[in-house]
């Protein structure tokens, strides 16, 4: 197999290192509410292809076709001069995607290209206090009157939910039907009337998630997306793209070059970290696995472009990208020694505290977005076809 890039491909590369020599200075990351260069950022991106890339342009996007080897090349330019490849979010990883497979014109029309562009910010509402993991046990429940839906529930971990300004959720339509069944998939504004958002500060000491309450929220039947008693369909469209998000290689990639670099720069007696054979050793071992990672990246995006089922290949991605994630974290603490326990703010503070608030965070997100046992349980029973662990029999 002859993997060199033809010299399409090899101009296609020039293109894009011109792109980013040229506006290197722009270069803005991302927020829970963007700010305005993050905005421009984000705009001058999808305005060249390289993000937004396959959305068609009759929704905001760039409209290319799907290409594996250019993805792969702008992934691979934008990762070595540390540049952001554009917002990864709520609205955008997930919800675009799910609206381009289910979504009505008109929601397409209406959401795809302001979330595109970070105009709207979206949380997702799933999660309750006694549906977690059980998710289609959810509770909250909307009764109809007239053209309108009126709410009544809460939801739990809500991420971005003071920040945002719509949130995709799931809600009970179908109280007689079987639970599967009987739920819908709205799109509403948060700042309907009936909306509370309680923070929920975590060990981070930052409140990345919340607790959202609905008392009598009205919202109009014209918001559920893909047909009404068939959210759970859609939400597992959702969730399928929040895997794909939480465990993208591009970004796993892009924290392993900036542990490589701390490990160059930090010194124990004089001597470089990276130098020395037992951190090196552990830093292969996850470039190693940090490779698997974006191999196996390149197969679900050529499973997209072929229209094909990735498999086990997208069964495994949440799984493995947030357990390495968190590992590589681990690995930049101990690197760090005892500025490794520092916090907040400080002068010995390296990378603004980013590696330790990182590994907190981190260790979340294997909770979160489906336990890592919940996902160990979808790659035996969709992946390798293992019957289904039994449940204990009530008392």
């Amino acid at each position: 197999m002859d993997l060199r890039l033809t010299p399409e491909m090899e101009g296609f590369r020039d293109e894009v290192r011109r792109f980013l020599t040229k506006h290197r200075d722009r270069y803005a990351g991302d927020a829970p509410r963007p700010r305005e260069a993050a905005l421009e950022w984000q705009r001058l991106l999808i305005e060249h292809g390289y993000a937004a890339r396959t959305i068609p342009k009759a929704y905001g996007g760039y409209g290319a076709a799907p290409d594996v080897l250019k993805s792969r090349i702008i992934a691979e330019e934008f990762t070595r001069v540390g540049a952001p490849r554009g917002f990864a979010n709520q609205g955008i990883s997930m919800l675009v995607p799910t609206l381009l497979e289910v979504g009505s014109e008109e929601q397409k029309q209406r959401w795809i290209g302001p979330t595109l562009r970070g105009e709207v910010v979206w949380c997702q509402g799933y999660s309750e206090p006694g549906a977690g993991s059980d998710l289609a046990s959810l509770q909250t429940k909307a009764v109809e009157d007239g053209d309108d839906f009126v709410i009544s529930g809460s939801k739990i971990w809500t991420s971005t939910a003071a920040q945002a300004d719509m949130i995709f959720c799931l809600v009970r339509t179908e109280p007689d039907a079987p639970k599967h069944d009987g739920i819908s998939y709205l799109l509403f504004p948060m700042t309907s009337p009936g909306i509370e958002v309680r923070p929920l500060k975590t060990m981070t000491g930052s409140a990345e998630f919340n607790e959202v309450f609905f008392t009598d929220v009205r919202v109009p039947k014209s918001a559920v997306v893909g047909g009404r008693g068939r959210g759970w369909f859609v939400a597992n469209a959702t969730l399928k793209h929040e895997r794909g998000m939480l465990g993208d290689p591009n970004a796993t990639e892009a924290r392993l070059h900036a542990l490589i670099e701390l490990m160059k720069s930090e010194t124990v007696d004089g001597r470089r970290l990276i130098d020395d054979p037992v951190f090196c050793d552990r830093a292969m071992q996850l470039q190693a696995r940090v490779l698997t990672m974006k191999f196996n990246g390149l197969r679900n995006v050529t499973a997209s472009v072929n229209g094909e089922s990735s498999g086990m290949a997208g069964l495994v991605v949440k799984l493995q990208g947030c357990e390495l994630n968190h590992q590589i974290a681990a690995l930049a603490i101990d690197a760090l020694g005892e500025l490794g326990v520092l916090y907040e703010d400080g002068p010995h503070l390296r990378a603004k505290g980013s590696w330790q608030w990182n590994y907190m965070f981190d260790l979340g997100l294997i909770i979160g977005g489906g336990t890592a046992q919940i996902q160990k349980n979808i790659i035996a029973e969709r992946g390798l076809g293992m019957p289904r662990e039994p449940k204990l029999a009530s008392a």
